[in-house]
Formats: structure tokens, C-alpha cells, sequence
């Protein structure tokens, strides 16, 4: 049996010593992003994409060998463990085969063949399978037992198919044989339970439906498995008897059993038959009908887990005073001031809609704010009320030019979550509930990352089908990602908060109480040192952490880099080398261009390591996120009923599925651009073409207002010509983009990369992806 350094290596198309490293770090607890950016000597450059594969693969494998352990010693223990099942166990390289294997040595409920082997009937399935020339009447009259229940003949051959049955139906060989066969010829059909027509019409797509089971996407084949949890449709394997002859056809031949015209082929046929119907094909298709399942979540969780990468490293619109407004009509709108650096300033409640209607006093409320506080960027939710809420900060710009303020239109998502967490409750223990959200609100503004860390990334709504998926192993996908982007960009250690700390490698929450308390008690941190001092943070946390944490303005330069502290040697010679101080090296990108790496390794520290550091003494404490740009919404635009076919507009990819994406466009209700409609060329996947939070251009393309279903098109060159909408554009403040994502460039709202802090995609909203069934195909 090969080792799980082999089977990884073999697997993932990477050498040996590569995963043998990477296994070693992972199993002393070294983190995924500490490895990937920290010892890439030891792993010869696997990245974090990689080493999330190889551990995820490696967890797998580690099961699969425990299982294989109990599943040998269960087998010993019953004394029929023989040389070549022990091989063929030892081989097996899948949870399924394992179970195949098992299968006969199971242990389980008292069986008809059990009962049939107790009454002695085995001897004559095994004489009849043997030997077909024998009648099977005639060999059964020896075996009625009256004492044994085998009244007569009947009961005999009874008794004996079931043996033969149980027997075919246990074959390793053959469920890998039938299972390979149904996955690639195999159908799945589904049809509408009886009266239920009406309470699942969202399932209308599947009432009559049928799709070979290799080929159904991951969303259709989520759609169908909700829809049968819901009591509204039923799934079935095959549809129709040709498939089913060709597996026993199959079951026969690998038994050697056909119909010659010899005395016992008769009954031996109806035994595969019937092995077939009552055991074979019941257990196939729940297996691989889970198959499906299991290979639709991986794939969903996979989908959710990219959407929440780009959420999450959004570029951040800058640390800017930020007047954040949580929109509202009869409870109105919530109102929060947080400063630079996201400290909250004051809060106030007011009414500019219905049913109160106090719009003027709502808008000097708003200037007295942002006057007593310097507020610069003003962020709206985009819930209920939001364009009305949008067009109240319009118009406080208008009467208030002098404030030179910015609005925004952010995401929610989440937002609630965060009010009613245990995070909420410890940053704001007096706030009430409603106001935390409009907090997050505005923070999530200024930085994504720092706010949406504080959610469970399950709450944030960027997946498809993500209730009906694995949840243990969703959360586990999603926490890597949060994981790697938090360490990617870098955290600041005097003022970020628990949430965000306690994902940084080798802390945890605890540490990271531990290091806030510490930070207020003794006042900012100065360097990394200090770190050491922290309680319960020892070397080995100290050597997973220091790296991703940033100090701005502390005691040395290089605390506030990607630096490790253990790599400051490599800066002392290159400092010797060039005789310059280390603050007039840093950011000298002619001096540092002109050294050869080479000259500053040691067995230590090889050449990524040193080039690494060349790279960020060049720009240190880069931030990886792009410049934040957004969309401006048309005027005019609020509703669907607003909508036409033909208009252009400017809008938010909110959610990217298998399937297409989601576009916010200000109505309130998100658009589908099905895959067929990214792009003019042929797309595989759409993530190729968007992700959330990128500003596109869109055509309307049906606007369906009963079932609040909104069709769209980034085909925009087709519409050029006789677009009575096209001078919407320039109202609308948008660009024409054929066929791609608008540039940051053409982007009507931009902040320089100085401030770099922010921009939000949108979660596509739960009801949009329920509602967009009929574009599933």
C-alpha cells in the first residue's frame, strides 16, 4: 500500500519531498498561510491554493486509513480475513470501495439469507450455482425440513435464492462494475408528486425531467434534491427497462450465468433478477445519487468559497469619517458617525419616509452631523428603503455642497447577524440592536475585511444552495478563506479588533483577548517584541503570528512589513551592503532593483525568502486589494415596474453562481445574467468573467413583475444599434464596456490607492436564487 506522502504526491502532481514537507509543518501546527508565505524553501513554493488542497486531501486520506484499520481488525476478529481481501482492502483508494469491501462482513439485521444459511439451504444454492445441469425441484426435495421452517420445495428454493441474491448483491467487484456503468449511461428522472403541483410551481423545471446523471450541474442537481426534501418531487436512477436489462445482463455475465437450456438456468436467471431489482438497484442509486449529492456540494461549497474571497479582499474605500445609514420606513432610518479609524462617534433615528414624512428636519439632523464630525463618505444599506434613503443623501449634498461629502450604496448582508452576536454585545453593550447594524454598516465601508470577519461567513449569503450543503465542511472551507485573505492583506496590532486578530495565524480567540487587554492596559504596541509579553502567547504562536501583524509608526521600520522578525538578518547585511539606513532603503526602488538576491541567502533564508523581501522593502505593507470604484444607479431606476426591455444600466455583480450572476442594479431586486449572457464567447464558468463587487454594464433583457424575476444581458454590442435606452447611459453616469467588467478606470466613484479601503458586493439576496429556477438549464 502506497503511503499518504505517495498517494498525495501522485494525487496533487507534486514531488514528495513537497508534500512530505508540507505534511510535517501542518502536523506541528504551522498554518496554511504561514507555510505558504514563510517556508516556501522547505516546500519548494507551494502555494496557498495547494497547501488548502493537499490538507483537505489529507484529512480525507487520514479517514480513509483509521476506517481501513477498523475494517481489517472487525474482519480479523471474525477469522475470515484471507491474504487477498487483506490486499484488496489495503488497496482500496476511496471511502466507497472500502464500504464494498466490507459489505459481506458487515454486520446487520438478521437477514432472509441468514436465515435461509441457519436452515441449512447454502449447500444447495452453491450446488445449483455450480452445477446448472441439476433440477432445481429435485435437489430441494433433500433439504424440506418441517423443524428447520422448510415446509416444502417451494420454501427450499426459496431460501436458497435468497443466499444467491445476497451473495450476488455483495460482490465488490461487480458494485464497482455496475456503479462505473450507471454513473456514465445512468439517468436520473424526476417527476412531481400528485397534487403538489401548485405548492412547488418554483420546481416547475423538474415536474417532468430527466438528465444524464453525469451532467447535471451541481445547481440543478442541489434544485432536485431540495425539491424532494420539500415533498415535492420524486428522484428515481434509469428511466426506463432497457437500462435495467443491461445491468442484469451485466450481474449474469459476471456470474457466468445464461440461459443454455440446462435444468437450473431458469431459477438462476430469476435469482440475478431478482438481485438485481430487490438489492442491487435500490443500493446503486442511493449511492450514487449521494455521489451526486456529495459532488454538488463540493462543487456549491467551492462556489461560495470563491464569492466570499473576492467579498472579502473588496477593495476598501479609505479611512475616512463615514455617516453610515441603515434605511427604513416606519422604524426609520438608523443613523451612526464612525471616525478614521471606525470608532464610533454619535447615533441618532430619523424619519424622512412614510409614514412620518420628516424629510427637512431628517436632512438638517444629517449636516449637523456631518459638520460636527468632518464626515466625508456617507454609506447607505441597500435594504428596504434604500434608494429613497439614497435620494435623501442626495439631496443633502445638494442643499450642502461646502461638505463635500461622497454616498455609497453598500451591502447589508449580514449586518442583522452582527447586531444580535456576542461581537456586537462586547464592542457596544449600551447600543441598541438596530444602531450596531448601522455601525457595520458604515465600517464594512471604510474596510470589508475588518467588518465582515466579525460575521460567520455562512451569514453573509454568497453561495448557492448553501443550506442544503455539508455544513461541517462548508464552515471548514469557508474558515480557510477567511483565514488566508486576513493574513494576506495584514492585520494592524494596535487596532484591530478580537475578531480579526483571532484569525491571524497561530492566534486564536483567547490570544487575541489576550493581546487587546494587554494593548490596553500598557498603551500601543511599539514593536513585535512585545508580542512575547503577551499572556499565554508563546514562540511557537509568536513565530505563526509576527509576520502578518503590522505596527505603523512603532520602533522599527520593518514591523511595519511582511517581514518576518526571524528574516531581520537578511535586511541587517543588505543594510551593511548598501550602506544606507533602513528608512532611506525602504521604498528606494533603484538601489534595492540593482542587488542580486543571491548574495544575501544563507542555508537558512533561500532565494523566494530573500526576493520576497527585496520585494517589500520596495513597497512595504502593500495592500493586495484593488482601488475601490462603484456603480451609480439611474435615476428614476427604483423598482422593477421601472424597468424595461432594452434599457442599459450600470450595476454590482452581488453573487456569482454556476449558473450566471447576480446583478444589482437599484431596484431592490437582484437581476440574472445567465451564463449564456456573460459574454459574447462561449464561458465554462462564470467566474471567468465577474466576481462580486465588480461594476458591469447591463441590457435588460425580460422583466417578469408577477413572479419578481429580472432578466439581464452583458451583451451589450447587440443592443447598440436602434437603443432608443442608450442615452440612459450618460444620465446614469455610465460607460459602454463590450462584453467585460468595467475598469476601474471607466468607474464613476474612485478613491486613490493612498486610501485603498473597500468596496462591497453585495450578497445576492436568498429570494432572487430561489426565484431564478427557470434559468437553471
Amino acid at each position: 500500500m502506497l503511503s499518504i506522502i505517495d498517494r498525495l504526491s501522485s494525487e496533487l502532481s507534486i514531488a514528495r519531498q513537497q508534500s512530505e514537507a508540507a505534511v510535517r509543518l501542518l502536523d506541528e501546527g504551522a498554518s496554511v498561510p504561514f507555510i505558504a508565505r514563510y517556508r516556501k524553501e522547505v516546500t519548494h513554493g507551494l502555494d496557498d491554493t495547494q497547501l488548502r488542497q493537499l490538507e483537505e486531501r489529507l484529512r480525507y486520506m487520514r479517514e480513509l486509513d483509521e476506517r481501513r484499520d477498523a475494517i481489517l481488525k472487525t474482519i480479523d476478529e471474525q477469522g475470515k480475513l484471507s491474504d487477498s481481501l487483506k490486499k484488496e482492502i489495503e488497496k482500496a483508494d476511496t471511502k466507497a470501495t472500502l464500504e464494498d469491501l466490507y459489505l459481506p462482513y458487515k454486520k446487520k439485521r438478521r437477514t432472509k439469507a441468514q436465515i435461509a444459511r441457519e436452515a441449512g439451504l447454502e449447500p444447495l444454492a452453491d450446488m445449483l450455482f455450480t452445477d446448472p445441469l441439476k433440477m432445481p425441484e429435485e435437489e430441494a426435495q433433500a433439504f424440506v425440513a418441517s423443524d428447520k421452517g422448510i415446509e416444502d420445495v417451494k420454501a427450499a428454493l426459496d431460501g436458497a435464492r435468497q443466499i444467491l441474491m445476497e451473495r450476488f448483491a455483495e460482490d465488490a467487484g461487480l458494485i464497482k462494475q455496475l456503479r462505473d456503468y450507471l454513473w456514465e449511461e445512468g439517468k436520473v428522472v424526476s417527476q412531481v408528486i400528485a397534487g403538489k403541483e401548485k405548492e412547488g410551481a418554483k420546481f416547475s423545471d423538474y415536474f417532468d425531467y430527466s438528465e444524464a446523471i453525469h451532467k447535471i450541474p451541481s445547481h440543478r442537481a442541489l434544485a432536485l434534491f431540495r425539491g424532494r426534501n420539500e415533498g415535492i418531487l420524486k428522484i428515481a436512477l434509469l428511466s426506463n427497462e432497457e437500462d435495467a436489462s443491461d445491468c442484469i445482463v451485466k450481474v449474469a455475465r459476471h456470474f457466468g450465468v445464461h440461459d443454455s437450456g440446462r435444468a437450473a438456468d431458469k431459477w438462476l436467471g430469476d435469482c440475478v433478477r431478482w438481485a438485481w431489482k430487490v438489492k442491487l438497484s435500490l443500493h446503486l442509486e442511493m449511492d450514487l445519487l449521494t455521489r451526486l449529492r456529495e459532488q454538488s456540494e463540493d462543487e456549491a461549497i467551492m462556489v461560495f468559497a470563491r464569492n466570499l474571497r473576492d467579498l472579502l479582499l473588496a477593495a476598501p474605500a479609505g479611512t475616512r469619517p463615514t455617516l453610515a445609514l441603515d434605511p427604513g420606513f416606519r422604524t426609520g432610518v438608523k443613523v451612526a458617525v464612525v471616525d478614521d479609524t471606525g470608532k464610533l462617534c454619535e447615533t441618532a433615528t430619523i424619519y424622512p419616509h412614510e409614514p412620518k414624512r420628516q424629510w427637512d428636519q431628517s436632512i438638517e439632523i444629517l449636516a449637523r452631523l456631518c459638520r460636527a464630525h468632518k464626515v466625508e463618505l456617507i454609506s447607505i444599506g441597500n435594504g428596504t428603503a434604500s434608494r429613497e434613503t439614497d435620494k435623501l443623501a442626495a439631496d443633502l449634498m445638494k442643499r450642502y455642497p461646502e461638505l463635500k461629502l461622497t454616498k455609497l450604496v453598500v451591502s447589508e448582508a449580514g449586518a442583522s447577524v452582527y447586531s444580535a452576536s456576542e461581537y456586537g454585545a462586547q464592542e457596544f453593550p449600551n447600543l441598541d440592536v438596530s444602531l450596531r447594524g448601522a455601525v457595520s454598516i458604515g465600517r464594512r465601508l471604510q474596510d470589508p475585511l475588518a467588518e465582515l470577519v466579525k460575521i460567520d461567513p455562512k451569514s453573509i449569503g454568497v453561495g448557492q444552495y448553501q443550506h442544503d450543503v455539508s455544513q461541517v465542511k462548508l464552515g471548514r472551507m469557508l474558515d480557510g478563506v477567511v483565514e488566508d485573505c486576513v493574513n494576506g492583506v495584514g492585520v494592524d496590532l494596535n487596532t484591530a479588533s478580537v475578531a480579526l486578530l483571532s484569525r491571524v495565524s497561530g492566534l486564536n480567540e483567547g490570544l487575541a483577548q489576550n493581546i487587546v487587554q494587554y494593548r490596553e492596559e500598557k498603551g500601543r504596541f511599539k514593536n513585535r517584541k512585545e508580542l512575547k509579553a503577551v499572556s499565554r502567547l508563546g514562540p511557537k504562536a509568536f513565530e505563526q503570528a509576527a509576520g502578518f501583524l503590522r505596527i505603523l509608526g512603532g520602533d522599527n521600520p520593518l514591523d511595519c512589513s511582511s517581514v518576518h522578525p526571524e528574516a531581520y538578518p537578511v535586511v541587517e547585511r543588505i543594510i551593511a551592503e548598501v550602506s544606507k539606513s533602513i528608512d532611506d532603503l525602504i521604498g528606494d526602488r533603484e538601489t534595492l532593483s540593482s542587488l542580486d538576491a543571491q548574495n544575501f541567502t544563507d542555508e537558512r533564508f533561500g532565494l523566494p525568502t530573500v526576493r520576497d523581501i527585496l520585494a517589500e522593502l520596495e513597497k512595504p505593507g502593500r495592500d493586495p486589494r484593488p482601488e475601490f470604484h462603484t456603480a451609480t444607479f439611474q435615476e428614476g431606476v427604483e423598482k422593477p415596474s421601472d424597468l424595461k426591455e432594452g434599457m442599459r444600466l450600470e450595476g454590482v455583480v452581488t453573487n456569482v453562481t454556476n449558473f450566471g450572476a447576480f446583478v444589482d442594479v437599484g431596484v431592490h431586486q437582484d437581476g440574472l445574467v445567465h451564463i449564456s449572457q456573460l459574454a459574447d464567447k462561449f464561458v465554462k464558468d462564470p467566474h471567468e468573467v465577474v466576481k462580486p463587487g465588480d461594476v458591469v454594464q447591463v441590457r435588460v433583457m425580460e422583466v417578469d413583475l408577477p413572479r419578481n424575476r429580472i432578466s439581464l444581458s452583458m451583451k451589450l454590442q447587440e443592443a447598440v444599434k436602434n437603443d432608443k435606452y442608450a442615452s440612459n447611459d450618460k444620465k446614469a453616469g455610465s460607460h459602454r464596456v463590450k462584453n467585460k467588467v468595467q475598469s476601474p478606470q471607466a468607474s464613476p466613484t474612485r478613491f486613490s490607492r493612498k486610501d485603498n479601503l473597500g468596496a462591497q458586493g453585495d450578497n445576492a439576496l436568498a429570494a432572487a436564487l430561489a426565484k431564478a429556477k427557470s434559468k437553471l438549464k
